[in-house]
C-alpha cells in the first residue's frame, strides 16, 4: 500500500526552544505528541513525506507544488537563524503529480513560485521528524482559495500518484485551528473559535472526514482557522481507505488551537469516498431549497440559469407579485456552492425600473462578473443555492451606537471610497467588526474620517 499513514499537526514556531525561549513549556502536551508522531513516521520508513501547508505560496485559483531539486529554510525571521533545514524534493513524484492533476483538470502545478525558502508550516513538522528520521524526500503542497472538493480531489490525485510510483508515502497535514480562542490571543476572541475547535477535533478523533468538507466557509472565517484545507487534502489522499484514528492532544494555551492526530491505514473501504457523499448531500440540499424558494429566489435562479445556458438575459415572467414589479430598491444576489460563496453582486440604490429587473440584472452579474470568482459554468448550476437581499433606503447616522449588527447593514464612505456590508452575517458579532470589514472592503484606513449610513434588509433564501 503506497500511503503508509497520515498525521495532522500544528506549526507554532514557539514549539522550537530557540524560538519559544521557555514559552514552549506551556504547551508541553503538544511537544510530547509531536515527538510521538515523529517516532511513528520514522517507524513507517517512508520514501516520500508530503507536507500540505497553508504558509507556502497561496493562490486563489491554483495549488502550488514546490519545484526543483530541493531548498533551504530557517527560523531567522523568528529570531533563531541557527535552526535551519536543507531538503531534497522528490522531483519524480512532483512531475507525476503535476501530470495527474492536469489530466484531471485540477488547477495545480509548479508555476508561479515567488519564494523558494521553506515556510514555518513545513519547518515545524520537519524539526521533529528530522530528530528521528532523515532518509526521505519531500513534496511540499500549498493550499488555494478553491472550493473544498478541489482540495479533496488533489488529495485523491496524491494517492493515485503514490500508487502509480509505488512510493512509500506519509502525509503530514500541517495546520493550526482557530486563532480566536482568547481575548489576549493574536486575533482576539470569537465564540466561533472554541466551537470550531471542538467540532473539528471531534471529527479528527472519529476519522469523520465528511465533517471537514461540511464546515461553512463563513464559520471557518469567523473562527480564523488556517489548517482545514490541509486536512481536507489529507482526507482526499485517504479516500477509500479504512483508518484508525489516534487523537494525541489538543491545546489552546496561547489563543490558537493546536491539535495532533495520527491515522493508521487498515485497508480498503469504498464507503469512505467523502467527496462523493458530500456532493450528493449538497445536490439534495439545493433541490430541497429549490422546492421551497419564493418568487425572489426563483427569479434569481431563472435569470442565472437562462444566461449561463444561452448567453441571453431572461425576460420577466408575467405572474410576479406586484411588490416585485411596482417597487424599486437596491438588491444583492448571492450564490453559494458547497457552503462557500460563489458570487455576490448588488446595488445600494436601484438602477432599473423595479425590484424584479434589479434581480435579473444583479443575478447575472453575481454569476458572471464577480471579480473574485470565475464565471459560473453550466455544470455548476444544479449545485448552486441562491439568496436575494432587498435593501431599504439608506439613512445617515452619527455613530456606530445607532447600528445593530443583526438588524442593520452599514455603508461606510470616505470621499469616493465606499464600502457596504449586509446585516446578520454569520461570524460577525459586533458593530465594530461590521464597520471594520466594510472599511476594509472600501480601502478606507483607520485614520480617515468616515460617514456612516445604515439600512435594513429583507432576505429571501
Amino acid at each position: 500500500m503506497a500511503i503508509l499513514g497520515a498525521f495532522i499537526v500544528p506549526h507554532p514556531p514557539l514549539l522550537i526552544p530557540e524560538v519559544g525561549k521557555g514559552d514552549e513549556k506551556q504547551i508541553e502536551k503538544t511537544t510530547n505528541s509531536y515527538h510521538e508522531a515523529a517516532r511513528r513516521i520514522a517507524e513507517l520508513k517512508p520514501d516520500t513525506i508530503i507536507i500540505t501547508t497553508p504558509h507556502s505560496i497561496l493562490y486563489s485559483d491554483y495549488f502550488h507544488i514546490s519545484p526543483g531539486q530541493g531548498t533551504k529554510g530557517s527560523f531567522a525571521r523568528f529570531g533563531a537563524e541557527s535552526v535551519s533545514f536543507t531538503v531534497k524534493y522528490d522531483e519524480e513524484f512532483v512531475e507525476a503529480l503535476e501530470d495527474g492533476a492536469e489530466r484531471k483538470q485540477i488547477e495545480a502545478g509548479t508555476l508561479g513560485e515567488k519564494d523558494r525558502n521553506l515556510d514555518h508550516g513545513t519547518m515545524v513538522p520537519l524539526y521533529f521528524i528530522n530528530q528521528y528520521y532523515r532518509d526521505y524526500k519531500l513534496v511540499r503542497v500549498g493550499l488555494s482559495g478553491l472550493e473544498v472538493t478541489e482540495h479533496y480531489r488533489l488529495g485523491r490525485c496524491i494517492k493515485e500518484t503514490s500508487d502509480k510510483l509505488a512510493r512509500r508515502v506519509v502525509i503530514v497535514a500541517s495546520g493550526d485551528l482557530s486563532h480566536k480562542l482568547k481575548e489576549e490571543g493574536p486575533y482576539g476572541f470569537s465564540k466561533d473559535g472554541p466551537r470550531f475547535d471542538k467540532e473539528v477535533t471531534e471529527a479528527m478523533a472519529k476519522g469523520d472526514f465528511l465533517k471537514f468538507l461540511s464546515f461553512p466557509a463563513d464559520f471557518r472565517e469567523a473562527a480564523a482557522e488556517c489548517g482545514l484545507g490541509s486536512f481536507i487534502i489529507m482526507a482526499g489522499a485517504l479516500s477509500g481507505l479504512s483508518v484508525e484514528a489516534d487523537f494525541l492532544s489538543y491545546e489552546g494555551t496561547f489563543g490558537v488551537g493546536y491539535a495532533i492526530c495520527a491515522y493508521k491505514i487498515l485497508g480498503q473501504d469504498d464507503k469512505r469516498h467523502f467527496d462523493l457523499i458530500f456532493k450528493d448531500q449538497q445536490l439534495k440540499l439545493a433541490k430541497e431549497k429549490q422546492k421551497n424558494e419564493d418568487s425572489y429566489v426563483s427569479l434569481a435562479r431563472h435569470s442565472i440559469e437562462t444566461y449561463v445556458k444561452t448567453g441571453i438575459y431572461a425576460k420577466l415572467p408575467k405572474d410576479l407579485p406586484k411588490e416585485m414589479t411596482d417597487k424599486k430598491a437596491g438588491v444583492f444576489v448571492s450564490l453559494k456552492k458547497y457552503g462557500q460563496l460563489r458570487g455576490c453582486i448588488g446595488t445600494i440604490l436601484p438602477v432599473t425600473a423595479s425590484i424584479a429587473e434589479e434581480i435579473l440584472r444583479n443575478g447575472v452579474s453575481a454569476a458572471m462578473e464577480d471579480p473574485r470568482f470565475p464565471p459560473v459554468s453550466e455544470d455548476e448550476l444544479p449545485d448552486l443555492i441562491y439568496s436575494v437581499d432587498v435593501l431599504s433606503e439608506a439613512e445617515p447616522i452619527s455613530s456606530i451606537a445607532e447600528l445593530d449588527v443583526k438588524r442593520y447593514g452599514v455603508i461606510v464612505s470616505s470621499g469616493r471610497k465606499r464600502g457596504l456590508l449586509l446585516p446578520n452575517l454569520e461570524g460577525i458579532d459586533s458593530v465594530e467588526e461590521q464597520v471594520a470589514i466594510a472599511k476594509k472592503k472600501a480601502g478606507i484606513y483607520d485614520n480617515e474620517e468616515v460617514k456612516l449610513e445604515r439600512f435594513e434588509v429583507v432576505r429571501h433564501q
